[in-house]
């Protein structure tokens, strides 16, 4: 019998890369996404349909998840997708911006996740894979409210893995790297504010250097090829990390003084800072 995968924030980059993978590895897929009626391309996939789902709106969700059920007779994997990038000098950000990040990033994840749990402890089997970040374990400037959310995700998902490994119910997190996507443009929330320029000269270092590394990161696939090895993998691994800096960084920030993982960070992000 075929299995099937509920993925969030399907309509772009790795959720859309994980939709086309899974459905060419013949796997039954419902992609959701805000509006399903902007998509022209993803439904002709074999075994995808679209379903609407906000995951703000815990009605959007339910209904998402009854209609899979009735379409495709269950749901064996769920993923935790949809997400965006608030950025930039924290004194910049408004109150509005951060409860929003956290709304998606944070809670929609968790709105998600409560609404799935009845039926995998029904059945005592299913999957739950949260694209986090390898910025759920580390940190760079001018990511603080984005990182925020990561790693609040990590911890959420470390410490809900023991609830229900019981119920043979896996949480698991894929940790991508940077990644050539939207994140870096259309879906990035920049903080402004008018008249403030105390941090510009910064700002202008770490933006730029950020953003060229996500300008020279590999593309959505390799992120929705971990989340196959993961959806396939029946240990209770939990972590996941993949892209060309994810393992490495990770295992340095692992094994290095934080004074010393700080300071590579620095020479990285703030290469240029103060040079004319």
């Amino acid at each position: 019998m075929k299995k099937t995968i509920l993925i969030t924030g399907a309509s772009t980059g790795i959720g859309r890369a994980t939709a086309e993978y899974f459905s060419a590895k013949g796997w039954n897929v419902a992609a959701t996404m805000r509006t399903p009626s902007k998509e022209n391309s993803l439904q002709s996939l074999s075994g995808v349909k679209l379903y609407a789902l906000d995951v703000t709106d815990v009605h959007s969700i339910e209904k998402a998840f009854e209609s899979t059920i009735n379409d495709f007779g269950g749901i064996d994997v769920v993923v935790n997708n949809a997400g965006y990038g608030a950025i930039g000098i924290f004194e910049k950000s408004t109150p509005e911006q951060i409860q929003k990040q956290f709304d998606t990033n944070v809670f929609g994840a968790m709105n998600v996740i409560r609404a799935i749990l009845p039926y995998f402890r029904g059945k005592k089997s299913g999957t739950v894979i949260n694209v986090t970040s390898m910025g759920g374990l580390i940190t760079f400037p001018i990511y603080s409210v984005y990182h925020g959310t990561k790693w609040a995700l990590e911890g959420f998902s470390e410490s809900l893995q023991y609830e229900l490994r019981p119920f043979n119910v896996k949480i698991k997190c894929v940790e991508p790297g940077a990644i050539k996507t939207d994140f870096y443009t259309r879906s990035q929330d920049l903080f402004n504010k008018e008249g403030f320029d105390v941090y510009d000269d910064y700002e202008k270092t770490s933006l730029y250097n950020t953003q060229k590394a996500g300008e020279d990161a590999p593309g959505p696939e390799v992120v929705a090829k971990e989340i196959f090895r993961a959806a396939n993998d029946n240990s209770f691994k939990l972590r996941y990390p993949v892209g060309s800096q994810a393992p490495a960084l990770l295992f340095l920030r692992r094994i290095l003084p934080n004074s010393w993982f700080f300071a590579i960070v620095r020479s990285v992000v703030e290469k240029g800072l103060g040079k004319k």
